[in-house]
């Protein structure tokens, strides 16, 4: 048995194992005392194997900040307030965004990657938006794509490479909505770039420029380096520095202009 795995039978995990191997003397107090109660009851409750969690005692009650829990929240509650006929997700997280809306109406959700699960209010569909079938045009007045976008082309989920993968899903929400619909896009944002193959990252006026032909920005909201929700935040000249974020997640509230 190597350290590392002398350190997880402790529940100890690597990198966190300093602040945790000193919590290994109140844990020690803390099995000491439950034996002690626990013989004074008769507890009915068989011992299993010993299971320690070191890292936790002291921490706060779970996490209410990052992208994926704001950009959910946010979103699921506007499409809550709009109340669509048909609302379609593209790609975004089934286990925090879908779930969200999947609580109060019925979801139809678009994955290159095939999903066994059964859910729900939950419709799945294998597909790829970059080669929409015309059953889906111009279906929707209202349709999500969550943290997905920057992935489209670079091979991540079994997608076919291509470096204007990103362009072809902006025109596929598009090609998906109907004149007037509202579409709910978020990217990470900061210096534009690719980080192959996990994802590319967006700057705000980049984004704004290859919107700009098809859809009407309703609303802007973003979270910072921090994890910070910022709502409702004027496009102004912060805007052309992505309001100094480095790795940020903008979100985009638009409606399909009609354009070409």
């Amino acid at each position: 048995m190597n350290w590392k795995t002398a350190l997880r039978t402790l529940g100890v995990r690597p990198g966190v194992g300093l602040r945790a191997a000193r919590s290994l003397s109140w844990f020690l107090d803390d099995l000491r005392e439950f034996k002690r109660q626990s013989a004074a009851i008769s507890s009915d409750l068989p011992w299993g194997p010993l299971s320690p969690s070191l890292d936790d005692k002291g921490q706060p009650g779970g996490t209410a900040s990052g992208h994926y829990f704001h950009q959910d929240l946010l979103v699921a509650r506007r499409i809550f307030a709009r109340n669509p006929e048909r609302h379609i997700d593209v790609g975004s997280r089934v286990d925090g965004f879908v779930a969200h809306v999947a609580s109060f109406r019925n979801i139809e959700v678009i994955d290159i990657r095939p999903s066994l699960a059964t859910v729900p209010n939950v419709t799945f569909t294998t597909g790829d938006l970059t080669a929409l079938p015309d059953s889906l045009r111009g279906v929707a007045d209202s349709v999500s794509c969550l943290h997905a976008l920057e992935h489209f082309g670079l091979g991540r989920y079994g997608d076919p490479i291509d470096p204007s993968g990103h362009l072809k899903g902006i025109a596929g929400l598009r090609e998906l909505l109907r004149p007037g619909g509202t579409l709910y896009l978020s990217v990470p944002i900061g210096p534009s770039r690719v980080e192959f193959n996990s994802q590319r990252v967006f700057s705000v006026p980049y984004m704004l420029e290859k919107l700009a032909s098809s859809f009407e920005v309703l609303a802007f909201s973003y979270v910072d380096d921090g994890g910070a929700l910022h709502e409702n935040v004027a496009l102004d000249e912060s805007a052309g520095t992505s309001y100094g974020c480095k790795y940020g997640c903008g979100i985009f509230e638009l409606r399909h202009s009609g354009g070409t």
